[in-house]
């Protein structure tokens, strides 16, 4: 684990959002709407921004390729997320999540073409059982909701190219920018894109504005805050093409187990298939990466360099 940094990184950020994604349910439920949760979200984005940022006093890169590179992983990322909103107001959530649950598939195919990134026949074998239990871990019971036409698919795919693509993008910049300015980027565009969840807020429902409702929702998307900054990190030191499946594949793990806990709710048999498996290329992707130095070398190199 010592010369392992992007283990250490990845697994803190698998255990902050499979907990958020268990707890996030509740102030949902009590009438608090997810797309006001994304505004209180971004607003929590600030607290390790101001951390992390104060750590190195305030060094921020402003320059043209710094700010590119920051704001489209940002606007990616978060843009991903209201549109992922609309998609499932207008499509089944049963086929919407396992969809867009595959989006490492793109993270993967880009970092082997652009970034030359390899596995062992280990990591191979422990990526590819990832990407098939990750839609196992998204699979929702169909239910008798209606779906609006195929405009769903359109903004699902959307949602499994923008994620795809963030994750890309992010390995790739850690290689010339601080991780730290990498996650300021993230927390401007998160908080520039309020306005538009905002809008997308039926404000005609009533809206629970008491303790458990944003007072709540700010406790549990600060876990979603805090495993951002880690998976910035995670990509810094670690190939992209084991942290992406790893963190995909764990944190939903986690999620049920809680859920069982908290909810006493049994998973579906596919579920219990896809944490099986999950649990095995976890074990692989673990054990890989023993190139993590070299890997902690070229970066920090790079950021020396720029």
């Amino acid at each position: 684990m010592k010369n392992k940094p992007w283990l250490i990184f990845a697994l803190v950020t698998t255990v902050f959002w499979g907990v958020w994604g268990a707890l996030i349910e509740i102030p949902e439920k009590a009438g608090f709407p997810a797309t006001l949760g994304y505004s209180v979200w971004a607003l929590t984005m600030l607290i390790p921004a101001y951390v992390v940022l104060k750590k190195i006093n305030w060094k921020i890169e402003f320059d043209k390729r710094a700010v590119w590179l920051g704001s489209l992983i940002g606007f990616t990322g978060a843009g991903g997320q209201l549109i992922l909103f609309q998609a499932l107001r207008t499509g089944p959530a049963y086929l919407v999540f396992p969809f867009i649950s595959l989006s490492p598939v793109i993270t993967i195919l880009l970092s082997i073409i652009f970034l030359k990134e390899r596995a062992s026949k280990r990591g191979w074998i422990g990526i590819i059982t990832a990407l098939i239990a990750i839609p196992l871990l998204s699979y929702q019971p169909p239910n008798d909701g209606n779906s609006s036409g195929f405009m769903w698919i359109i903004l699902a795919l959307l949602v499994f190219l923008a994620w795809g693509f963030q994750a890309f993008v992010m390995k790739f910049a850690n290689k010339t920018m601080k991780g730290e300015s990498i996650f300021f980027y993230m927390t401007i565009t998160g908080i520039i894109l309020i306005p538009f969840a905002v809008m997308m807020t039926d404000f005609s429902q009533p809206i629970n504005w008491g303790w458990d409702g944003p007072v709540f929702t700010a406790g549990i998307q600060l876990l979603n805050a805090i495993g951002a900054l880690t998976l910035v990190f995670a990509f810094r030191y670690g190939k992209a093409i084991i942290v992406s499946p790893l963190v995909n594949a764990v944190a939903p793990i986690i999620t049920v187990i809680l859920s069982l806990i908290i909810y006493s709710v049994i998973p579906h048999p596919i579920i219990i298939a896809g944490i099986v498996l999950a649990v095995f290329s976890v074990f692989l992707l673990a054990v890989e990466g023993e190139d993590g130095n070299e890997e902690t070398n070229e970066v920090n190199s790079g950021i020396e360099n720029g």
